[in-house]
Order: C-alpha cells, then sequence, then structure tokens
C-alpha cells in the first residue's frame, strides 16, 4: 500500500467521506477509542458509516469514574459494539502498588496501555485514531495516514480544529464528556490528569506529551 498515494488521495476527503473510504482499502480495521472529550465524533461517524464496527477500550483501571460512565451511556445510545481490553493484571497491580506513574510514568503507560494494544495489532491492517494536529507538536507533524512499527495509523480527523469537533458535537446533540464542563479539555488516567485547555492538564510539570500509543 502506498501511503503518498493514499494521503494524496484522503487529502481532498472529509472525515466522513474517508471513513467510506476505508473500508475500499482495507478489510482489517482496528478503532480504537478513549471515550475521551473529543471522542463522540469519530464514534458517530463510524455509527453511521459501519454501525457493526467493533470499538476497542482500553481499560487502564486509571479512568475518571466520569468518563466509565460516559462510555456506558454512549455504548447504550449508539447501540455500539465495545470490547474492553485490559492489561496483564500482575503488572497492572505492580503499578498500582509502586504508584508507577510517579517514577517512571513512561513505564507505567507501557504495561497498562502500549503492551495490550501491541498484542492486538497483529490482527489487523490499519489501526484507527481520532489524533488531531491542532493537539501538540508532535501530531502538527502527522498526515492522514502514516505507517507505525508493522501497521498502518489513520487519523480521519487529522486535519480538524478541536473548535470544529466540539460544533459537530453539539450540532447533532451529541451528549458532551462529563469532565469537559468541569474544565477538563483532555482526559487521560485520573493521576496524570488535571483540568486545562487543549492538551495541557496531561502529566502536568513533566516533559511527557504522548502515553506511547502515538509514538
Amino acid at each position: 500500500m502506498n501511503l503518498d498515494n493514499l494521503n494524496k488521495k484522503y487529502l481532498l476527503l472529509n472525515p466522513e467521506q474517508r471513513i467510506q473510504e476505508l473500508y475500499s482499502d482495507f478489510s482489517k480495521v482496528l478503532f480504537t477509542s478513549s471515550f475521551g472529550t473529543t471522542s463522540v465524533f469519530l464514534l458517530h461517524l463510524f455509527h453511521k458509516i459501519k454501525p457493526d464496527e467493533t470499538i476497542y477500550f482500553l481499560d487502564t483501571t486509571y479512568h475518571f469514574n466520569e468518563t466509565i460512565v460516559y462510555k456506558e451511556h454512549l455504548t447504550k445510545l449508539l447501540n455500539l459494539k465495545v470490547i474492553d481490553i485490559k492489561p496483564e493484571e500482575w503488572k497492572n497491580k505492580f503499578t498500582q502498588q509502586d504508584k508507577t506513574w510517579n517514577t517512571d510514568p513512561d513505564l507505567c503507560c507501557s504495561i497498562n496501555k502500549v503492551e495490550p494494544i501491541d498484542k492486538l495489532k497483529s490482527n489487523f491492517e490499519v489501526w484507527v485514531s481520532g489524533l488531531m494536529s491542532s493537539q501538540n507538536k508532535h501530531r502538527g507533524k502527522l498526515k492522514v495516514f502514516e505507517q507505525k512499527d508493522d501497521i498502518i495509523k489513520f487519523y480521519p480527523l487529522i486535519d480538524l480544529t478541536e473548535k470544529e469537533v466540539l460544533n459537530y458535537i453539539k450540532e447533532h446533540k451529541l451528549p458532551e464528556h462529563p469532565l469537559l464542563s468541569q474544565g477538563y479539555n483532555s482526559v487521560g488516567c485520573f493521576h496524570c490528569t488535571v483540568a486545562g485547555k487543549g492538551r495541557s492538564g496531561r502529566w502536568v510539570n513533566k516533559s511527557k506529551t504522548e502515553c506511547g500509543l502515538h509514538l
């Protein structure tokens, strides 16, 4: 699959058209969702285009309770097919007891996020993610498609702004994440997230800006 040709073709399409075209070019699609503050946009598009698509939710055991409630609400509202994936239990318990997020946040993310996804990837050709270029410097360099190790990443929302996404959510009267109204523009694990604009509330006072899934 020639990524340059794919990027040229998909750049001319809007997000909905990109998702429709995706199923012409690929048959094994991995769609993961964090059920974060902008996730309902992409979930709603897939609900319209491919309602039977499986959505994988990474249950790190460190989600805000509001995120779990929101996930359950959207699952029922949009009749989503959601499968929870979890880290290895003994490793997850180690991070709980050790509070690894304080001493080595990269290791904590590796155990609870990266490793569970890595076990899935070999079964798929392309991995869908809702990243947007406006979210940070790393994401600002991304195109619609990129090769990441042994899988192709697909970012149908990469050239949208957060404002455009939030406007779509309001126009379609989709429920917002409960923490959005409390100033959380980005929501991750409860011990590494505080209220803040954009992704400024993630890993405060640390050099870290990504969990490792998209690096």
